[in-house]
């Protein structure tokens, strides 16, 4: 066999082994994505000391049953909210553990993504996103909950959810833990010489949104990430449209960092300031219709 047939066979075989790749990528990007880790919940009885702590269930609006937990602060009269969207491999029970500390005299509203806890339904960008719109609708209509004063929160694959969420919701602040410029980056980082752009569906591409969010941001690093690189924070950063700040926590990894004390109490503390200068609802907001609860 002469060389000239030598390079094209291997030429065929890299090929073969290129297309069976990228097809791998493409049918178990769901898996590669989201990592729902079954139902099972992270805190077996959630509980916040300083808020009454219930569970719940929300209908999206094609009828999916979310489930999660509302948090209402032991005060009378309307309060500051919070919704908070997880990161891939997150159950969210622990936020009802956590809210005492992280969300001190706010409602908190934290449901599990589609297919994550007890929620129904399959993970998909699209799908979180909507939802995750319909519950801050959800928790603006709460009696006890001021709607000129909610906050979005989001967490690693969650920053991409908040991101979406306040851009078309008037979201009095905006927390981001460890956010990315986009998933799809990320994934051409990863895998350098595959048509990823071509085959991934869930893009999550929040540097296209982040020049239209109008609250106050802020952004929160770990000190060692190996998931999101600061890299991709930074091209992020350089879009927002209104940067409180942008601080790393000492000591912190990608996945310890919403659960330490000093990430926990500065959140508080610029959620804290921020609720005390209330943005006025505009007269002309439409009414939405309610959504009941179970």
């Amino acid at each position: 066999m002469d060389n000239s047939k030598k390079v094209a066979g291997l030429a065929g075989i890299v090929s073969v082994l290129w297309m069976g790749l990228t097809a791998a990528v493409a049918a178990n990007q769901k898996r590669l994505l989201f990592n729902p880790l079954g139902s099972r919940r992270e805190v077996l009885k959630p509980y916040s000391t300083g808020h009454r702590t219930r569970p719940i269930v929300v209908r999206a609006k094609d009828g999916t049953r979310l489930s999660g937990w509302l948090m209402t602060p032991l005060v009378a009269g309307q309060t500051p909210g919070v919704v908070y969207f997880g990161g891939r491999s997150e159950e969210v029970s622990w936020v009802a553990r956590d809210a005492g500390k992280l969300f001190p005299g706010m409602a908190v509203l934290a449901v599990n993504y589609r297919g994550y806890g007890d929620s129904h339904g399959d993970p998909a960008e699209a799908h979180f996103v909507e939802d995750g719109r319909m519950l801050f609708d959800w928790l603006s209509e709460r009696h006890h909950v001021d709607p000129t004063r909610i906050a979005v929160v989001g967490r690693s694959l969650g920053s991409g959810v908040a991101i979406q969420v306040a851009m078309e919701r008037e979201a009095n602040a905006v927390v981001l833990i460890t956010p990315y410029d986009s998933i799809l980056a990320i994934a051409k980082r990863k895998f350098r010489t595959l048509p990823v752009e071509y085959v991934l569906r869930h893009k999550f591409e929040s540097v296209k949104y982040a020049h239209q969010l109008k609250a106050p941001t802020y952004v929160l690093r770990a000190a060692f990430d190996d998931v999101v690189p600061h890299s991709h924070t930074d091209l992020l950063v350089q879009k927002l449209g209104t940067l409180h700040a942008d601080e790393t926590v000492p000591d912190s990894d990608h996945m310890n960092i919403p659960y330490l004390e000093s990430t926990q109490l500065r959140i508080a503390s610029f959620l804290a300031d921020r609720f005390s200068q209330p943005v006025p609802r505009p007269a002309d907001r439409p009414l939405l219709p309610p959504v009941m609860a179970g």
